[in-house]
């Protein structure tokens, strides 16, 4: 999946780095195809992975199940990802969880970029997924979460 050498050595180190492997990761995007291809990124770095179509089907999958990095597209019908981590984060707070969560979009504009940060994302990756770039941004978030307990 890389296209040049300084991706196929981050996903070297990434793949040799155990800490990712196993990790429970919660993918929601209406978009079947950028679902498949997220799952497959993640799948072969050894990351679990759960998906939904809707924001509504997280919700359901968060209430009964713990996650370590949440995954939500933007731009969805019905619930857009800025209300789903919106929503996540009070359902999590009332549980004293916090999982870092990273927005997955097309929209390109610093506003898109500022307001996801604002709704409660901790990072940001530009569709269509890029393996180097996905795997990055997770070990950034964790390396956040992390900091932020204190661990």
């Amino acid at each position: 999946m890389a296209n040049n050498y300084k991706d196929l050595h981050l996903q070297d180190d990434v793949k040799n780095d155990q800490s990712l492997d196993g990790l429970q990761i919660l993918v929601v995007d209406d978009n079947e195809d950028s679902l498949m291809l997220t799952t497959f990124i993640l799948e072969s770095y050894g990351l679990q992975v759960t998906t939904a179509k809707s924001a509504l089907d997280a919700l359901k999958l968060i209430k009964n199940r713990r996650f370590d990095v949440f995954i939500f597209d933007i731009a969805m019908p019905k619930v857009d990802g800025y209300s789903l981590i919106r929503k996540v984060r009070q359902m999590l707070l009332l549980q004293k969880q916090h999982t870092p969560a990273i927005a997955l979009t097309s929209l390109t504009a610093e506003e898109s970029y500022r307001l996801a940060l604002l709704s409660g994302f901790q990072g940001y990756v530009h569709k269509p997924v890029e393996a180097g770039v996905l795997i990055a941004e997770i070990t950034k978030v964790l390396g956040f979460a992390q900091g932020e307990n204190g661990e």
